[in-house]
């Protein structure tokens, strides 16, 4: 007989294990539409990113560039589910560095690992967990690299998981 299963997202303080690196699934397919609309939401309308002509003709890369807060943004929640999908909150992100050029069609992928894991010496029901994160594309080139430190709880305090409904598998 099968039984129930939650999937993992976040872990809790406990989970985490100084030198650890979590290799976060999938990958992602940055395309011409993603860095478009990612500018105009956030009104960043540099026509490195969203003019072909321009960046064809006067830049150094012959080509658009994603703007790089969507490659960070990207890199970040691959993150999430691993680290700190059940955190209480992001408290600082430090060392945010765009080290290779991300283009239209590159694929991200995203590695993190545990640097620090610190219990809160104010409240016993949770800590702090340092990581640094970095993300590769499809030829294995670091293009962002950034630390963060995340307020986590420990296991006993984690919130359970509510549901707006009762399901019956009977």
């Amino acid at each position: 007989m099968g039984g129930e299963h939650e999937r993992p997202f976040g872990r809790a303080l406990e989970d985490f294990v100084v030198g650890d690196v979590y290799r976060h699934w999938p990958g992602k397919t940055i395309t011409e539409y993603d860095d478009h609309l990612f500018c105009m939401i956030t009104m960043n309308h540099h026509p490195l990113h969203t003019n072909e002509w321009y960046a064809e003709n006067d830049t150094p890369q012959g080509r658009n560039v994603v703007v790089g807060n969507l490659v960070y943004s990207l890199v970040l929640g691959m993150s999430v589910p691993d680290v700190s999908g059940a955190a209480i909150a992001n408290l600082e992100v430090e060392s945010l560095q765009h080290k290779k050029p991300t283009f239209h069609g590159d694929t991200i992928y995203a590695e993190t690992r545990v640097l620090e894991v610190t219990e809160s010496r104010s409240k016993a029901d949770r800590g702090v967990v340092t990581v640094e994160t970095k993300g590769f594309n499809q030829r294995g080139e670091e293009v962002c690299y950034f630390k963060r430190k995340v307020l986590v709880w420990k296991r006993d305090a984690l919130p359970p998981r509510h549901r707006p409904y009762q399901s019956d598998w009977s």
